[in-house]
């Protein structure tokens, strides 16, 4: 499985950022994809999940700022980010569950204040 994501970049704090995520290769249905970060001196952290159903789960500290959605026909995952925060500044990496785990190459987030 193969992911490449696309998005992140550079923002002013207060504004908003779009996340994409494409899994090929090896994909198929029932699925569990994700967002996770990695800021400077600090653990991977999960940010959202959201299952093939449309189930999702966000990490407390970006709980009615950040909305995670996908596209199963395109095995697509989608981050939106809105009133982003200084300490939303991380690495961004895809995941993509299905009996194995498997990461993407990750994308930058800075939010300038």
């Amino acid at each position: 499985v193969q992911l490449q994501a696309s998005g992140g970049g550079l923002v002013q704090a207060g504004g908003s950022l779009r996340l994409s995520c494409t899994a090929s290769g090896s994909v198929f249905s029932g699925s569990l994809m994700g967002w996770y970060r990695q800021a400077p001196g600090k653990q991977r952290e999960l940010v959202a999940s959201i299952t093939s159903a449309g189930v999702t789960n966000y990490a407390d500290s970006v709980k009615g700022r950040f909305t995670i959605s996908r596209d199963n026909a395109n095995y697509r995952v989608y981050l939106q980010m809105n009133s982003v925060k200084s300490e939303d500044t991380a690495v961004y990496y895809c995941h993509y569950f299905r009996v194995n785990g498997y990461w993407g190459r990750g994308t930058q987030v800075t939010v300038s204040s």
